[in-house]
């Protein structure tokens, strides 16, 4: 049978045993009775042994109340279960008057949805073992597992106390995996018996309504799996027609299947008891005999206390083994979330330095996928391959977390890419847009060693449907496993969540946080401009005053003053020109911040000329100013005046910071297609636009000044230097620059000159 169709009958063969109502027998182990109660307490059905224990016929017991058979004591006793929950249990012991003598009996009681199940199993004690006894009995036992901390050693030590306490020949720890099959993970034996330490055994051996059963019911005893089971008489409950659920019952007869299975493997006693982990069924303390062999019921309560110790002991354990791996998965999550956190790009911190995305889930690989945009990290498939797989994972996969060791087996295409991507844990970050974080791991070739053949359990029947049918053989069958990645653990799944969790958070905060800024700035830049205008406005009034009255003692009280007075006032009035001039840029530049562009259609040529003719006018050396233009200017979409003055500041700095004999200014422009093969673009890639360029030869500007020279009252020179200023131009020119929508930038050489570009989009 080969791999596929192994799947396909295993499936159509659990699912067939699933169906089998394995609760429901209608029958009981021999070795005690059982009685099924009404609320009244009578007497509805009763297993079909009570002559053997009781000396009474089941027609003699069937529709008498249970003060028939018990004393008062013992029915309130039982009385008590009708107000407990369904499978919670009264244990006590109980004397009954037969015709044999007085029997002493263990009593198990506990209520279902339909009945009170009464269950009696013959005892040589009378008395109940005390707290004392039952402590010092399993007192050694619990703390040798208490101070054993590496689990292997663990499961070993409960597998050895539970042996020393039942004398079977073999007792097992038995651990389910992911896929609900297992394997012996501990064992303690005959020394004459083949090991099954080891081995592992398909899920088909215990089926999911026996794993379910489990989870209820945490022991189970099968002392002779050799004995006929008691029917229960009548078969069906006479209120309810149905099968009584036997499902808490210690009593319940074994499933066919069960006998063969274990016979099949030398066994005629069995005890299992259940090790929970969450409310889950982690394993089982599986125990063998050779022999049938009877275990009283408080030896039973005792294994089952120590399986209870043993899971809540597990807890620990497991933690323990984890740790080490968790605190780095931990340690190294947190720092990797708060370098995202801080980061301007929290993508480029996603993949810099790209080692810890992998680490963050142990994956030898990674593709963070932003829409359209992949980025590869570590060893991957390639990005045509990885882009396939996210087509398919986008239709495929529903969660926000998926992860899987055997990629291949879900999506053929990835067979290709086996050696590096047979296990897949992919994180989709957003559901509106193609945001996803793919980690991959290599294929690893495993050798799994099995307890005979697991394809053996599969029979075909005539209509082409398959059963489970038992083993005959459990010797060692060794199976290679392909197209598997070492599992994902619980930690690293919850590791990914997290980072998308932080990854959430961090753009929301940051939206949060833009738009808090954004409001603020908003705010402050409408007040600053306000009261830059007012200030700017009402400061000219007092200078104004300063600028006369020392002017009228300049020229009317000269003569009274000596020389430092008037030089002190020749300083003041100095200065009052110098701050004015200050205002009034501080004033021109609030201005620009409340205004309102007006745009129209405009012909550069013409704004040029205009400009050059005003600067001529203004220069007696103008004579001497070369102003090139190569070329005819665009018509652009613009204000006016505003562009005006960006010309003009430009035109006179260019001029006004050249010291040579021959000083000359190039105006022109590229096309976005010449800027691009020259390199002018500075990032504009958009709606094609013009970039206007003033070149000259003057003095040229310091590379670290490049930047700051667009600066508010920024100068790179003395007040007596190039004629004076009040270092605003440039600041000007950016804002009006910038009112259009457009950028501003320089490259200079010092010495050689400089120039200016600017866009108005």
């Amino acid at each position: 049978m080969s791999q596929p169709e192994y799947t396909t009958a295993q499936a159509t063969a659990l699912t067939n045993h699933d169906r089998k109502p394995i609760h429901i027998p209608g029958s009981i182990q021999p070795h005690g009775i059982l009685l099924a109660l009404s609320n009244q307490l009578e007497i509805l059905q009763v297993s079909n042994n009570t002559q053997v224990y009781l000396c009474k016929a089941p027609e003699d017991l069937l529709s008498k109340p249970l003060s028939y058979l018990l004393e008062p004591q013992p029915v309130e006793i039982v009385k008590q279960c009708l107000v407990k929950k369904v499978g919670s249990a009264n244990i006590f012991k109980v004397l009954i008057n037969t015709l044999y003598g007085e029997i002493y009996f263990d009593a198990i009681a506990h209520r279902t949805e339909e009945a009170v199940i009464l269950e009696l199993e013959p005892t040589d004690s009378e008395f109940e073992m005390s707290f004392l006894n039952f402590h010092s009995f399993a007192s050694e036992a619990i703390a040798k597992m208490q101070k054993t901390s590496n689990l292997g050693e663990f499961l070993h030590l409960v597998a050895e106390e539970v042996q020393k306490i039942i004398g079977f020949d073999r007792v097992m720890v038995y651990q389910f995996d992911e896929s609900e099959a297992g394997s012996v993970v501990a064992e303690v034996k005959r020394e004459d018996l083949s090991p099954y330490l080891g081995l592992h055994y398909p899920a088909t051996d215990i089926p999911a309504q026996a794993r379910e059963l489990y989870t209820r019911c945490f022991l189970r005893f099968l002392p002779d799996l050799t004995a006929e089971p008691v029917k229960l008489v009548p078969t069906e409950n006479p209120t309810t027609h149905q099968h009584l659920d036997l499902s808490y019952c210690l009593l319940r007869s074994f499933d066919w299947c069960c006998t063969e299975y274990h016979q099949n493997m030398g066994v005629k006693a069995l005890l299992v008891i259940s090790i929970i982990q969450e409310q889950k069924l982690w394993g089982l303390i599986s125990c063998h005999h050779q022999t049938p062999k009877y275990i009283s019921y408080e030896v039973r309560k005792m294994c089952e206390f120590l399986g209870q110790i043993a899971s809540s002991e597990l807890a620990h354990k497991i933690s323990n083994s984890e740790w080490d791996y968790k605190v780095k998965l931990k340690s190294l999550q947190s720092e990797f979330l708060e370098s995202i956190s801080q980061a301007d790009n929290f993508i480029d911190a996603l993949i810099k330095p790209e080692i810890r995305l992998l680490d963050l889930v142990s994956a030898s690989g990674a593709a963070v996928c932003l829409d359209n945009e992949i980025t590869l990290v570590g060893t991957t498939p390639n990005i045509d391959e990885v882009r396939a797989l996210i087509e398919w994972a986008n239709t495929q996969v529903s969660d926000n977390l998926f992860a899987t060791d055997s990629l291949p087996k879900l999506y053929q295409e990835a067979l290709v890419f086996k050696d590096t991507a047979s296990g897949l844990l992919l994180l989709r970050i957003s559901k509106i847009r193609r945001y996803y974080i793919l980690w991959f791991r290599p294929e690893v070739l495993q050798t799994v060693h099995w307890a005979g053949n697991p394809q053996e359990s599969m029979q075909a029947q005539a209509d082409g449907s398959y059963t489970l049918s038992p083993r005959k053989s459990f010797e060692q069958w060794q199976e290679t496993v392909r197209l598997t990645s070492l599992p994902w653990k619980a930690c690293e799944l919850d590791s990914a969540i997290a980072l998308n969790n932080a990854i959430v958070g961090i753009v929301l905060s940051k939206a949060d946080e833009l738009a808090k800024i954004n409001l603020e700035l908003e705010r402050s830049n409408q007040e600053l401009a306000s009261f830059a205008y007012a200030a700017s406005h009402d400061l000219k009034e007092p200078l104004r005053g300063i600028y006369n009255f020392s002017t009228v003692l300049l020229e009317d009280y000269a003569q009274v003053l000596d020389d430092d007075g008037i030089e002190c006032l020749q300083t003041v009035v100095s200065l009052s020109v110098r701050m004015e001039t200050l205002i009034n840029a501080l004033l021109r530049l609030s201005q620009l911040g409340q205004a309102q562009l007006r745009l129209q259609a405009t012909d550069l040529n013409e704004l040029l000329n205009q400009v050059i003719d005003i600067f001529r006018a203004s220069r007696q050396d103008s004579g001497l100013m070369d102003i090139r233009i190569p070329r005819p200017l665009p018509t652009v979409l613009c204000d006016q005046v505003l562009v005006n003055e960006v010309f003009s500041n430009l035109l006179g700095n260019a001029f006004k910071y050249n010291e040579k004999a021959e000083q000359w200014v190039e105006i022109g422009y590229f096309s976005q297609e010449e800027a691009e093969e020259q390199g002018e673009t500075r990032g504009i890639t958009h709606a094609p636009c013009p970039i206007f360029y003033i070149r000259d030869n003057g003095i040229g500007i310091p590379y670290h000044h490049l930047e700051t020279i667009f600066r508010l009252f920024k100068r790179l020179h003395s007040q007596e230097k190039y004629g004076g200023g009040a270092g605003a131009g440039l600041a000007i020119v950016k804002k009006i620059v910038e009112l259009h929508n457009g950028k501003i930038w320089v490259k200079s050489t010092v010495g050689v000159g400089s120039i200016f570009y600017f866009t108005l989009e």
